[in-house]
């Protein structure tokens, strides 16, 4: 039997989150450095009898079945599925089985990379012939105007993309601007950078709201720390075309320290007992990834101290999360299933 699949990675901020959410994003304009990461969301769409679906994740060990999808109330069991199905308009019976290579919550935008792998399945069966900036655009709406979850557009964009990448937001314009230094430097990058797991998931939505609430009410601490991040993200594109490894840790501090001035609980007790023991074993600077309190946090560590950073962290309960830069983005192919 022939099945349609897809899949498409994580990413990994780098500098800049949080000016890609309105109304900074439409207000005053965001830039985001960040790269895709091998951890990939997965989904494959076997055909079955007309208006039969199934929809599975193999992640939580659930799936519903129905007669007419559009029918459907989001009601917070496979939501996400529920939302491509019914805003791409599937029109065919179908089992639609999805995973994550990505722990939940873990700051690293798999729920947004779910749902560019499923536009781009559905897309493919469709014969739509979306490209993948339209592909983003879609699966961003899905969770903003279906699912009514706040956030910015960085995740969807990285995922449909790929590879390296410097980002413009001034909704609802979206630009992406390839970074392409030296295989060498990617690899040296790449070989410094741990991606570490804290054991601790959040949800992002309650603490974007709260972030941008502030900001819509004047807060000026957290206004300032959105202007500086903003400002990261340029000086990590300079950083990246230079190769200037140094300079690049300099900025993820920089970067951490404002992502803390925008609420008190960026951090967290685990969080700063993971730097603690990770600095004296050779990490330059680190942050945490996408909302912050909890999931990932990203470590930049000494020329060959990344062993001793990852064993420090892992004798405090941290999480290695193994990866690689990915540089190819949303894939959509077909198989012969058994």
């Amino acid at each position: 039997m022939k099945v349609t699949r897809a899949r498409a990675p994580v990413r990994v901020d780098l500098a800049g989150g949080w000016t890609d959410v309105p109304p900074f994003s439409t207000q005053v304009g965001g830039f985001v450095v960040n790269a895709t990461a091998s951890r990939y969301a997965y989904a494959t769409l076997t055909p079955g009898p007309a208006g039969n679906y199934r929809l599975e994740s193999g992640d939580y060990d659930t799936y519903i079945v129905a007669r007419d999808i559009r029918a459907m109330e989001y009601d917070g069991n496979l939501d996400l599925l529920k939302a491509a199905v019914r805003r791409v308009g599937l029109d065919m019976g179908a089992h639609l089985t999805t995973r994550s290579d990505a722990p939940p919550g873990s700051g690293t935008g798999s729920s947004a990379s779910m749902g560019v792998t499923l536009v781009g399945l559905l897309d493919r069966i469709k014969g739509d012939g979306r490209s993948r900036m339209e592909i983003a655009a879609l699966a961003n709406a899905l969770e903003i105007e279906e699912m009514g979850i706040p956030g910015g557009k960085q995740d969807q964009y990285a995922a449909a993309v790929g590879g390296l990448n410097f980002m413009t937001f001034h909704d609802p314009v979206v630009e992406v601007e390839p970074l392409k230094p030296s295989r060498d430097f990617l690899l040296e990058l790449e070989k410094h950078l741990l991606l570490i797991y804290t054991g601790k998931s959040r949800l992002s939505g309650n603490l974007i709201a709260r972030v941008m609430g502030a900001y819509e009410s004047g807060d000026r601490e957290v206004t300032d720390a959105l202007m500086n991040l903003r400002q990261a993200a340029l000086d990590m594109r300079d950083a990246i075309l230079k190769e200037d490894l140094r300079r690049i840790g300099e900025i993820l501090a920089f970067n951490w320290e404002n992502q803390k001035r925008l609420y008190e609980d960026m951090t967290t007790p685990k969080i700063e007992a993971l730097f603690s023991v990770a600095r004296p074993e050779g990490c330059i600077a680190g942050k945490a990834c996408g909302a912050g309190g909890g999931g990932c946090v990203l470590l930049l560590c000494e020329c060959d101290c990344e062993h001793k950073v990852r064993r420090a962290v892992e004798d405090l309960g941290g999480q290695p999360i193994e990866f690689v830069l990915d540089h190819d983005g949303l894939q959509v192919w077909e198989a012969a299933c058994g």
